[in-house]
């Protein structure tokens, strides 16, 4: 007997033409099935508040080709230690990040470049799939984004500073693609339909009808799901993410503005920021795409963000260097001083964000401290593709989850799941374990936990 003979919907089997169906105001409404393969399962809640209520949120910093390693590694540990050369760019905020060093993917390093940066973000290996290399699970961020991004307006933000493609999925062959223009993210998130705390706004009259519609739909939808097979049921819920999340959305219109007392509307980025003698305005870019994104999290728009600097084996012309950052760091001969330079410019970025992000205030403290920042990256030393004391700094305390002002180093290259593990920790979310295979843990990297 064939599954369409096995599974009804409305007393009719399901087949390919089968179509989710609801009635509303007499019409009857309706969206297509798609084939039912995979699954994202977004049912969990989470708290993710400190207090119940200001919320917790948590960023992704990423560049790419790594480090030099001998030039990252503090002097000093626990809470008695000094930046090295190249964290001197983050002096300002030493009392609040956190640096994790010797922490080693357990998943494998198969592919250079992207072994390394599938085991981090996603605890996994990477997997192949239609000849190419993919996330077998969601990163990092879009794990989180799945457990509190319901209760925002964007789920999760995604922008670049050098039109990087990114590294954030959703599952397999599912990337979410980063916004490389800080003007057209403005126009997204503090354009038409953006309130200030107090403002009252102009609803816009059919969104109440358009609710109506989709909750038909999401009614038959669960109808659907308890008489499918698991895998049917899986794909179902990936194909309806975007209905959702446009539901949760319209919610969110229709609602009064957060009263975060430090929401305002951010001054408006330049239309353009084109490169100059061949090399991208990387810091201003970045900068302005960073003013945005401190103030969508204040705005509490969004709870979850990924910036890319730039992707792994990128070749951007970075300022001051004679070739391509990926070029360099198998090139570049001695302690390639070119590349330290590039980590120091990134350093400076990641400095800026961290800087802003502590200047809004919030509560008894600044926004930062309710935040969890991770700024990695796919490898420590490029020219070696080591996978080995993955370079890790932590900004904010996740509302007092985290420790910060603190270096701590492994000697035992212990698996650099047990940091992700603690951050989704930090995010009030009480997860028993993080990873899969050679990526599973159960325990948490406590030493850098309050």
């Amino acid at each position: 007997m064939s599954w369409r003979s096995r599974f009804h919907l409305h007393g009719r089997p399901i087949g390919r033409r089968t179509v989710l169906r609801g009635l509303l105001g007499g019409a009857v409404v309706t969206v297509g099935l798609p084939p039912l393969e995979a699954f994202l399962d977004l049912t969990r809640k989470a708290g993710a508040t400190c207090g119940g209520v200001i919320p917790r949120r948590f960023g992704l910093f990423f560049w790419g080709n790594g480090n030099r390693p001998e030039q990252w590694l503090p002097v000093g540990e626990g809470e008695s230690w000094e930046l090295s050369e190249e964290l001197a760019p983050l002096a300002g905020v030493k009392s609040k990040i956190t640096v994790v060093s010797g922490m080693s993917v357990k998943t494998g390093n198969v592919t250079p470049h992207t072994s390394g940066v599938a085991g981090l973000l996603t605890g996994a290996s990477e997997i192949e799939s239609g000849g190419a290399m993919t996330f077998a699970r969601a990163s990092i961020d879009q794990y989180l984004a799945g457990l509190v991004g319901s209760q925002t307006i964007y789920s999760s933000l995604q922008t670049t500073a050098t039109g990087a493609d990114g590294l954030s999925y959703n599952g397999p062959n599912s990337r979410n693609p980063p916004e490389s223009s800080p003007y057209a993210l403005f126009e997204r998130v503090f354009g038409a339909g953006f309130r200030l705390p107090g403002e009252e706004g102009v609803i816009d009259p059919t969104l109440g009808l358009r609710r109506s519609v989709l909750d038909v739909v999401m009614a038959d939808v669960n109808t659907l799901k308890g008489r499918v097979g698991a895998a049917d049921a899986l794909r179902l819920e990936q194909h309806l993410d975007g209905v959702r999340e446009l539901e949760q959305r319209l919610a969110r219109l229709q609602e009064d503005p957060p009263n975060l007392e430090s929401c305002s509307m951010p001054d408006e980025p330049l239309l353009d920021y084109p490169d100059i003698d061949g090399r991208p305005q990387i810091g201003p870019r970045s900068r302005a795409l960073c003013d945005l994104l401190a103030m969508a999290l204040s705005c509490d728009q969004t709870r979850v963000f990924g910036h890319w600097v730039t992707d792994p084996v990128s070749n951007v012309l970075f300022d001051g260097a004679t070739a391509g950052h990926h070029d360099l760091t198998h090139n570049e001969s001695g302690d390639q001083p070119e590349v330290h330079d590039i980590t120091l410019q990134v350093m400076e970025e990641f400095a800026y964000l961290v800087a802003k992000l502590d200047s809004i205030p919030e509560a008894e403290g600044t926004l930062l401290d309710n935040c969890v920042v991770l700024a990695t990256s796919e490898v420590s030393e490029a020219r070696l593709h080591a996978v080995d004391d993955m370079p890790i700094v932590l900004a904010g305390g996740g509302c007092g989850a985290l420790r910060t002002g603190y270096h701590y180093r492994s000697y035992t290259q212990e698996n650099v799941s047990k940091v992700m593990l603690s951050i989704v920790r930090a995010m009030d979310i009480p997860d028993t374990s993080y990873g899969e295979g050679d990526g599973y843990v159960t325990d948490g990297l406590s030493e850098i936990e309050a």
